[in-house]
Parts: C-alpha cells; structure tokens; sequence
C-alpha cells in the first residue's frame, strides 16, 4: 500500500474519532437544551405577571413622598456593561456576537463604560481588550438557579446604590426557538417599567410593597437573563455540532472515495508489474 493510500487512511480514522465527538456534544446540547426550554416556559409567565403587578403599583406612587432609589437617576456616570456569555467554547456565534455587542457599548460609553464579566468567555475576551472589568461570574450558572442570580442582583444593587454607576445594561442573548436567537441589551438599573397596569390593591403600604418588590424584580430580570441566554448556548452548540457531523460525514464520503481510488490505483500498478515480471520471464 502507498504513502498517500495509508496517509488517507489515517485521516479517515480521525475524521471518524471527531464525528464520533460531535455526535455525542450533539445530543447532550440536545438535552440540556430540552431542560432549559422548560426552564425558561416556567419563568416567563412569572416575569409577565410581576411586570404587570409592578407596573400597576408603580402607577399609584403618588402616594408615596419619595420614590424607591432603584427608581430614580442617582446622579453617577459610569455604566455598568453586564455580558452574559459562556464558560466554555464549540458554541459557534454565541460568544462572539456578546463580546462584539459588548465591545460596541463600551466605544459608546467611553471612559464611562465598565465591563461585568459573565462566563471565563467574556472574562478573557475583555481582559484582553484592556476594559475596566470591574466583577466577574465565572463557572457559576451552567445551569442557572435563583441562588446566583439573588447574587448578581445584589451586587448590581449595591453598585448602584453607592453610585459606582449610574445605570445597569445587561447584555444576553435573546431565545425565540431552536434557530432563531439574537443578541438584545437591556438597562434594568435605574428599574424602568411601563406604567400601564390596571389597579391593584395595595396593603399595608405601596413604599413598604415596593422595598419587596423591587429587588424581587430586579432579581427576576436578571434570572430571567441567564435562562434566555443558557437556552440559546445549548441551542447554538447544538447546530454548531450538528453542522460539525454533517462536515464530517461530508469529508469521510470524499475521503473514503480517494482512498478506493488510490486502492485501485495500487493494484492496477501491482498487476502490471506482476504482468511485466511474468512477460519478461517467459520471454527469457
């Protein structure tokens, strides 16, 4: 057998080892992605109906002297750029289209804009830029819970209220369906929501209400994030590596022709010169 005939060989083997990779990463994505689908079925009614109650209440803080300080502008600059991305690659588009969506807000801000760092993808992509990365959350919502989020909501509170920043953007990626998801920013610090609820009954106290709520909303709002954001990692990996099998298969097909090719190509040679050996002895 030649060096090409063995050389082409090898690379089938290989080819075939990294189909086998990706068929496997496919349908773990697959099911951590069914997961999160349902996780995200679950919250999104959640948000709509506290939106709504909080809209509502808002719409009667004329009774109140002095509005919730998570409602009002406090006076500071600085904005505080909060991309959800990934702690770990072979996710196509994903990390890339939030660090750009990320590095674009910061040429808009300026000196004024400051990174939070959600996934080790982010992390080290603003690093690198030299951004002022003022937190980070890495390894720590693969499969986001309310206990992180309680976390990162917290601390974006107290950032604000300590006037560090002035405002919140967060930066995710938005879940429509299986193929179809896009980049979206929202600022969810100052909290601004749409006072077009109906009424509701307030007791005891809406200020007392709203001390409840409103970090509850912001809790929610960030929760709510990391899921749309998880659900569309696992959808994007998962047809980043259904296309990586189909590539596979593609490249082993014309492979696998080369190689009977070069086979053919061996044994035609190999019977001439059986043919000529045997010509040459005869006429000896």
């Amino acid at each position: 057998m030649s060096i090409g005939v063995r050389e082409i060989k090898g690379r089938i083997g290989n080819i075939e080892n990294i189909r086998q990779i990706t068929r496997a990463m496919n349908a773990i994505a697959m099911t951590k992605l069914t997961r999160a689908k349902q996780q995200l079925a679950a919250a999104q009614p959640y948000m709509a109906a506290l939106d709504s109650f909080l809209s509502a209440a808002l719409a009667q803080r004329t009774d109140i002297s002095e509005p919730h300080p998570l409602t009002l502008d406090n006076g500071a600059s600085d904005v505080a750029i909060l991309v959800l991305s990934s702690d770990r690659g072979l996710c196509g588009r994903f990390k890339g289209d939030l660090n750009r969506k990320g590095s674009d807000l910061l040429q808009e801000f300026g000196e004024r804009g400051k990174i939070i760092a959600g996934g080790e993808k982010a992390l080290a992509y603003f690093v690198r830029q030299r951004a002022t990365v003022i937190n980070s959350y890495t390894h720590v919502y693969e499969q986001p819970d309310l206990r992180i989020a309680r976390r990162i909501a917290r601390d974006l509170t107290s950032l604000y209220l300590e006037k560090k920043v002035g405002s919140v953007i967060v930066v995710y990626t938005h879940f429509v369906s299986d193929l179809s998801q896009y980049v979206v920013e929202k600022k969810i610090l100052p909290v601004e929501v749409s006072e077009t609820g109906g009424s509701v009954l307030i007791e005891p106290d809406l200020k007392e209400i709203l001390e409840f709520v409103l970090p509850l909303y912001l809790q929610s709002k960030v929760f709510l994030a990391l899921v749309e954001s998880k659900t569309s990692e696992h959808a994007i990996r998962r047809q980043a590596m259904k296309n990586a099998t189909d590539n596979a298969e593609d490249l082993l097909s014309t492979l696998t022709r080369s190689y009977n090719k070069a086979r053919q190509q061996s044994i035609t040679r190999e019977i001439a010169d059986i043919v000529g050996g045997a010509e040459a002895l005869r006429r000896n």
